[in-house]
């Protein structure tokens, strides 16, 4: 018999597994549970989206594309920057079309890291920053951001953590698990702090569309920032396009053409029928993205006044589709928070520890579901608080 613990590799068995799936995957075996922790848009993609892709089938052009990309889509995507940050990327040269926004991170983070690099991690953050580089060999050196300062990135933040190791520093905004959002004032003193350093940015800004009353700024569109950015978007979370899994990344093209080789040996091209549907999405979708902004603004507005009301402090977010109530008045830890609501109230949720340890003791929720679910988890919700108490009051 083969010892499989002797062949896989020690990087691979020390990485955990995703938090945000594990309870999505309990969640799935249970019967009647209310599942908010999946960052997945509730809405149908665009039907003009849909259309293309069909044209597309109805055509049989369902072939390879060029490794970097459809070039009609990638002047489109460079239009859509341009006319969003007023920010110029050559088509050709400082683009990559890529699988997911994740794969655009994990592009960025495998062409800029050698093994002992540090990369600077803001939490709470996505589940994958993390790995990503300790994936490439690097060390992930955590960032934590504060309530107090409504979890926007300062330079007090991270300036002491910079040592000569410090390669790359990745910006969430707007962030998943918060909802915080970065505005020019807050970027500026960070551009200023970097512009003398040799230290690049990998800027994920893949809720850019979804943001409540401001519109999201980028930190390419600062002086000298463009040179030491990689950009990453893409058309998941703003054209409910999740399983279509399209994004890119733009950047200088002395990294596009060194990133490329990855892509290409690794996965060659992004699908060719998504693409084409893109190409749709960034020229005709604008009212579509706004109605679904409006939709989700109004369960935004909903789950922070519930969370108030019932007692738990919640921090309102400005951006993408997430609330982050504070559940440390209960005196559980987040993971325990939501083993107990998920098997006492079939509610499903993630613990902000999955986040970070700068997460602990919040929980994250996501809102893109409809509000009618909204509300029946927060009836679900309301009545475990309520336990909880009896539970503390009895003892």
């Amino acid at each position: 018999m083969i010892d499989y613990d002797k062949v896989l590799s020690d990087k691979i068995k020390n990485i955990k597994p995703s938090g945000i799936r594990k309870f999505f995957d309990i969640a799935s075996t249970m019967e009647g549970v209310i599942s908010l922790g999946v960052g997945e848009p509730d809405f149908s993609t665009p039907w003009v989206i849909r259309k293309a892709a069909i044209q597309v089938l109805e055509r049989k052009q369902i072939v390879y594309g060029p490794n970097i990309g459809l070039a009609p889509l990638r002047k489109t995507i460079s239009k859509h920057i341009e006319k969003k940050h007023n920010v110029c990327y050559d088509a050709d040269t400082e683009m990559i079309v890529t699988v997911g926004g994740s794969e655009a991170i994990d592009l960025a983070v495998r062409g800029l890291i050698d093994p002992g690099d540090e990369v600077l991690v803001i939490e709470p953050c996505f589940v994958c920053y993390a790995p990503l580089v300790e994936l490439a060999g690097g060390i992930a050196v955590p960032v934590p951001t504060k309530i107090e300062n409504n979890f926007k990135l300062t330079v007090d933040d991270f300036k002491d953590k910079i040592t000569k190791r410090t390669k790359l520093i990745i910006m969430p905004y707007p962030n998943n698990p918060t909802g915080a959002i970065m505005t020019k004032e807050d970027l500026e003193p960070i551009a200023d702090f970097l512009r003398n350093t040799d230290i690049m940015i990998l800027s994920d800004e893949i809720y850019s569309e979804l943001t409540y009353g401001r519109k999201h700024f980028s930190i390419i569109e600062l002086d000298g920032m463009r040179e030491r950015t990689i950009y990453v978007n893409g058309f998941s979370k703003a054209y409910a396009m999740t399983g279509w899994r399209l994004g890119y990344c733009a950047a200088p093209a002395p990294i596009i053409s060194q990133i490329f080789k990855i892509h290409q040996y690794g996965i060659m091209c992004s699908p060719y029928i998504s693409q084409n549907a893109a190409i749709e999405a960034l020229d005709s979708c604008d009212n579509e993205v706004l109605k679904m902004v409006d939709e989700y603004n109004i369960r935004r507005r909903y789950l922070v006044n519930e969370f108030n009301r019932i007692g738990l402090s919640c921090f309102n977010p400005e951006g993408a589709f997430y609330v982050f109530p504070c559940i440390k008045s209960t005196g559980l830890t987040s993971e325990e928070f939501c083993e107990r609501l998920l098997y006492e109230k079939k509610v499903a949720v993630v613990p902000g520890s999955a986040f970070g340890d700068s997460g602990e003791g919040y929980i994250r929720i996501s809102y893109a579901y409809s509000l009618k679910h909204l509300m029946e988890a927060m009836n679900r919700i309301e009545d475990f608080i309520k336990c909880l108490e009896n539970q503390k009051n009895e003892s």
